[in-house]
């Protein structure tokens, strides 16, 4: 079906020539959030493995975790080119000595075309930002982090643990140091729709490299999971959120790549809303519903 948003997956085709996958890793990282450096807790939705990471066990070397990602992916869709993808907890958070050996060792694979590290504006500094930019002239290399929304009163609900100002410190010093960014926002974080479009203006003036959607969604053992259980949250359900995602493109450069809008499939943990696993039905949706309005990402960027 047409795409009406510019995804991230076909840039990535017409970059390098073919499908490109990323390798999810799990290099043993923590977070000052849940370590007690800022709190013991973490966000309210991130679960003990990362908030989502589907990374192999960090108990193979990251080489080894690179190479059974390659097996495996070539076996399944018959793929030769791939980035490695460190995405379990906060990527930047350890000394920069032990980071240039974690992440050399992401690239050593031949088919290796890229890299791309999850991470908080908190715990990055100019030292770890000049490692990751040096990595750039041979590799496409991306941070990520996790914005979430650019209201403070939201990031201390959800207990983030750095405010927007945070944010825009490390999102300016990451882009002089020319390294590609991925903005992570997430929908029904006990917001208005209005304060959702707010994030999306907002963020838009900043021309991102890439962006992120996520729904929130109570996993078992978080604190939205209690939450929810109490009967203080609702959740969108798909026709709602489908609807909030394409407001929210339309803000957002046309420029911009979409990393993701939608989740991969359901988990074992999951207590709510349990839609957000169909991945592709949740796509076609959002297709169809730029289709119908005969809109498209950035159709509102320049008004």
């Amino acid at each position: 079906m047409e795409k009406r948003y510019n995804a991230y997956s076909e840039h990535l085709k017409q970059k390098f020539g073919a499908k490109v996958y990323k390798i999810t890793l799990d290099a043993g990282f923590s977070c000052p959030n849940r370590d007690g450096t800022i709190s013991n807790s973490g966000c309210i939705f991130c679960d003990d493995g990362g908030s989502f990471s589907q990374a192999h066990s960090n108990k193979l070397s990251i080489e080894e975790q690179v190479k059974t990602g390659v097996e495996t992916l070539t076996k399944r869709f018959k793929t030769q080119k791939f980035m490695s993808y460190f995405q379990a907890f906060s990527n930047t958070y350890k000394p920069v000595n032990e980071l240039e050996k974690i992440y050399k060792a992401s690239l050593t694979h031949p088919d290796i075309v890229g890299i791309s590290i999850g991470t908080r504006p908190d715990c990055i500094d100019e030292e770890k930002l000049k490692l990751i930019s040096s990595f750039s002239s041979d590799y496409y290399t991306w941070i990520e982090y996790g914005l979430q929304s650019v209201h403070d009163k939201t990031l201390l609900k959800i207990n983030r643990g750095h405010d927007y100002k945070c944010f825009l410190e490390a999102y300016e010093k990451t882009k002089n140091n020319n390294i590609n960014i991925c903005l992570h926002v997430i929908l029904n974080l006990f917001e208005t729709y209005d304060e959702m479009m707010e994030t999306a203006k907002t963020i838009a003036k900043l021309e991102p490299d890439g962006v992120k959607i996520h729904m929130l969604c109570a996993l078992e053992g978080t604190k939205v999971a209690d939450i929810y259980n109490n009967g203080e949250l609702s959740f969108m359900n798909e026709d709602e959120y489908v609807s909030t995602v394409c407001d929210f493109l339309e803000y957002l450069p046309p420029q911009t790549t979409i990393h993701r809008l939608a989740g991969n499939g359901l988990r074992t943990e999951l207590v709510a809303p349990r839609w957000i696993g169909k991945k592709l039905d949740t796509l076609n949706r959002i297709d169809r519903e730029f289709i119908s309005r005969n809109s498209y990402q950035g159709s509102k960027f320049f008004l």
